[in-house]
C-alpha cells in the first residue's frame, strides 16, 4: 500500500469518529426535583436551573470552560480555560422560544438523533460565528452539545450548551488546555504517540507497549514551504514524501529501518476548508497495513523492537548494489546496459 493509499484509507477511518461523536451530552440525574427546579422566566441570557452542581451549567455562556468527571456529567463545573477542561461554551439556546410544540411544556425528552440535528442546525453556526468563521472542519476540534438531561427536561429547563470539544476516533473526549480561539486547530499529535487499534481501524492514544494501529513520528508545518496560499494536494505529496521519509530515517535510527521492520510510511494532508482556518500542521506516521485496508497490530514502539500480529517483523532480502536489472521475459530482447 502507498502513503498516499494509506493516507486516504484514513479518511473513512476519521468518518468513524464523526459517527461516534454523534452522541452528545447529558447531564443526567444532575438535576432537582421539579419542584425545586426553577424555569425560565423569559428575560435574556442563561437562567438559574437549580443544577445539584452548583450553577455551572445553568450560568455557562459564551466563553465559559466546563469539566467533569461523571460518565453523566453530573458533577459539571465551571474552570478557567488555561486550565484542563473538556468543552467551551461558545453559546447557549433556549429551545423553549422555538415556535411549535417541540419543546413546549410537557414535551417529550429528544433522542440522541434529534439532539444531533439540533446540534447540526444550531451548534454549527454558533461555532462558527464564535470563532469568526475559523472553524476547521477536519481539525482537532469538533462542534458539541451539553443538553439539560431528562430530569431537567421534565422540568421545564429548554437551554442548551453549544461549544467546541477535542473527541478521539472512538468518540472519547480528550481535555484541553487554552482557548480554542487562540490554538492551531490542525488535527495533529505530538511525536511519539501511538494510536490503539479496534478491528484493524486506529482508536484512541495510548502507551505503545499496548496493541496499536501506527505511532506518530513527526509534525510537519507546511507553512515553511508553503508560506503562501493553499497548496495543492500533489504538491503536499511530494513535499511530504521527502520530509517524512527523512523523518522516518531519524525517528528509526536508519534508513534502512523502515523496510526492515517491513512498516508502512503515511503521512496526512489538508484540506482547503482547514487551511483558510488557519490550520498547517500535518504528521508523517508509521504502521503496518493489512491487504484491503486497515492496520495489524503493533506491540512495542518502532524505535525499538516490536511485535506485528504477535511475532517480531522478518526482514527481507537485502537489495542489490548498484543497478538492478530485472530478468527479461521469455522472448524478449536482452536489457541493454
Amino acid at each position: 500500500m502507498s502513503a498516499k493509499t494509506t493516507r486516504r484509507a484514513l479518511v473513512a477511518v476519521a468518518l468513524g469518529a464523526v459517527l461516534a461523536a454523534l452522541a452528545t451530552i447529558v447531564v443526567s440525574g444532575g438535576f432537582k426535583g421539579g419542584d425545586e427546579l426553577t424555569t425560565h422566566a423569559g428575560s435574556a441570557g442563561p437562567n438559574p436551573t437549580g443544577a445539584v452542581a452548583g450553577e455551572a451549567f445553568a450560568t455557562a455562556t459564551s466563553g465559559d470552560c466546563l469539566t467533569w468527571s461523571a460518565a453523566d456529567a453530573s458533577d459539571l463545573e465551571q474552570v478557567e480555560c488555561s486550565d484542563e477542561h473538556l468543552f467551551e461554551v461558545a453559546a447557549d439556546i433556549d429551545l423553549a422560544v422555538f415556535p411549535g410544540a417541540e419543546f413546549g411544556p410537557g414535551s417529550r425528552f429528544p433522542s440522541v438523533l434529534r439532539f444531533s440535528q439540533l446540534r447540526d442546525e444550531h451548534c454549527t453556526p454558533a461555532v462558527n460565528e464564535y470563532l469568526g468563521a475559523h472553524f476547521d472542519p477536519h481539525g482537532k476540534f469538533s462542534v458539541g452539545l451539553i443538553n439539560p438531561g431528562e430530569a431537567g427536561w421534565a422540568a421545564g429547563e429548554r437551554t442548551i450548551r453549544c461549544g467546541l470539544q477535542r473527541s478521539s476516533t472512538t468518540g472519547t473526549i480528550l481535555s484541553v488546555t487554552n482557548s480554542v480561539a487562540g490554538q492551531d486547530q490542525s488535527k495533529v499529535w505530538d511525536a511519539g504517540t501511538c494510536i490503539g487499534i479496534n478491528q484493524n481501524v486506529p482508536s484512541d492514544p495510548l502507551d505503545c507497549a499496548q496493541a496499536h494501529a501506527f505511532e506518530v513520528i513527526s509534525v510537519v508545518d507546511l507553512a515553511a514551504k508553503f508560506p503562501g496560499g493553499y497548496p495543492a494536494i500533489a504538491d503536499q505529496d511530494a513535499y511530504l514524501e521527502e520530509t517524512c521519509t527523512q523523518a522516518a530515517a531519524e525517528y528509526l535510527g536508519s534508513p534502512d529501518a523502515l523496510r526492515n521492520k517491513t512498516l508502512t510510511l503515511f503521512w496526512d494532508n489538508l484540506e482547503l476548508s482547514s487551511w483558510l482556518a488557519g490550520s498547517r500542521k500535518v504528521n508523517c506516521s508509521v504502521g503496518k497495513e493489512v491487504d484491503g485496508g486497515g492496520f495489524s497490530p503493533i506491540v512495542g514502539s518502532a524505535k525499538g523492537e516490536i511485535l506485528i500480529n504477535g511475532a517480531p517483523p522478518v526482514a527481507p532480502p537485502p537489495l542489490p548494489e548498484g543497478r538492478s536489472v530485472p530478468t527479461p521475459l521469455p522472448g524478449a530482447a536482452p536489457l541493454e546496459n
